[in-house]
């Protein structure tokens, strides 16, 4: 559930420590999901709060907000599906905590936002999961 890190540290973690597939694949899309509804409801307050107040909040609040504003130019381009790339693409500054607060600035529905994280989500949990078993079996 950590930003940035997500499930593309999870996933690597666990296939290194030789768990079961599916059970890595499964903690890492649920632990993923987890804070995705609390950060589409609050976002908008957290930040505007952060971002009144002095120094390492106020910068903090800055630089979320222009990450939701670069991320939001995929959301535009692609409309719907904009979300589902956007989290799917396993690289940092992607994924479920930056859809989440992209649904959240721009006011998108729960009920559409979250199934198009969760698709997001389980797309790169494969991309991430293949990458692993693929490094995995070559060492």
């Amino acid at each position: 559930m950590i930003p940035v890190m997500e499930l593309r540290a999870a996933i690597p973690m666990g296939v290194a420590l030789n768990l079961p597939v599916w059970s890595i694949y499964a903690a890492a899309v649920l632990g993923n999901m987890i804070p995705v509804p609390f950060i589409i409801i609050f976002v908008r307050r957290i930040l505007q709060w952060m971002k009144g107040k002095e120094g390492i909040l106020n910068r903090i609040a800055v630089f979320m907000l222009n990450k939701a504003d670069r991320a939001a130019e995929t959301l535009f381009k692609y409309e719907l599906l904009g979300l589902v790339i956007l989290v799917a693409i396993p690289l940092p500054g992607t994924g479920a905590w930056t859809g989440a607060l992209v649904a959240g600035m721009f006011n998108l529905r729960m009920k559409v936002a979250v199934p198009l994280i969760f698709l997001g989500v389980l797309i790169a949990g494969g991309i991430v999961m293949a990458l692993s078993l693929g490094v995995s079996a070559a060492i």
